[in-house]
């Protein structure tokens, strides 16, 4: 074990701890009998996809990458893209080279060091259908456009302005294409501002929850395809902490 001694940054998404965190989380190992989260929300999306056109496909948010290379196992095509910079270059590395280096924490100052492949998921001949870039959710550019399936996982509650977001993805989605959204609703003021939560709040009297807000957002181009699920997830925090969340999983389908 060595010691461990994160990058400080501004951006949370940019320090060395959480980019390890996020590398366990997607290509480390499974706790509490929970299945990878990253796999299995590709899984559900490849399902879902069924019988229907799989050209390209593009994973917003993607952090470093286990669903982007997981989409490629059904879609001709697939793009990921996210904020962070360091979170793309691990990605891209995993993807040029089929395997990355991280440290985890183990208690205090002490890490352990963790050695993932591609080739560990039977992931390594998807490679050549995966691209990685740093790009805004709020600004994303227009050439990110003509997409059978958009997956944001656990993205909406992370921005400044969901509303926003969600107003352009039907720009980006062909007609009969699919959206699939996941997140745990766990909106907080320090990401998104309290006038912009999609739900969990009160209003006129009444309670207003996060999927009501999310129909709201996406009428009148999207329409549910299917009743949401529930999708569990572990994040390593160190060898002895732990957070266990569950995010809900809904699909919509693009009319107009």
């Amino acid at each position: 074990m060595r010691n461990y001694r994160g990058k400080r940054k501004d951006n949370p998404y940019e320090s060395d701890l959480l980019v390890s965190q996020y590398c366990e989380f997607h290509y480390g190992d499974r706790y509490f009998g929970v299945e990878n989260f990253p796999a299995s929300c590709a899984h559900a999306c490849l399902e879902m996809m069924a019988g229907q056109k799989t050209g390209a496909a593009l994973d917003i948010g993607c952090a470093v990458g286990r669903t982007t290379f997981e989409l490629a196992r059904g879609f001709a095509s697939v793009t990921g893209v996210d904020s962070s910079r360091q979170f793309i270059a691990t990605a891209t590395t995993m993807r040029e080279t089929g395997r990355i280096a991280y440290d985890i924490p183990v208690e205090g100052e002490l890490v352990a060091r963790m050695e993932r492949s591609l080739v560990d998921f039977d992931l390594d001949d998807v490679r050549c259908r995966v691209t990685f870039a740093q790009a805004d959710a709020l600004s994303l550019p227009s050439s990110l456009a003509g997409y059978d399936l958009v997956f944001a996982g656990n993205l909406i509650d992370r921005l400044k302005n969901p509303r926003l977001f969600l107003a352009s993805l039907h720009q980006r989605i062909n007609p009969g294409g699919l959206l699939v959204l996941t997140s745990p609703y766990t909106w907080l003021a320090e990401f998104t501002p309290r006038r912009e939560w999609l739900g969990g709040f009160s209003a006129g009297g009444r309670d207003v929850s996060t999927l009501e807000g999310l129909k709201t957002a996406l009428h009148p181009c999207f329409t549910m395809a299917r009743e949401p699920c529930d999708i569990p997830f572990v994040i390593r925090e160190t060898a002895r902490k732990y957070q266990h969340s569950i995010a809900q999983l809904t699909v919509w389908v693009r009319g107009c």
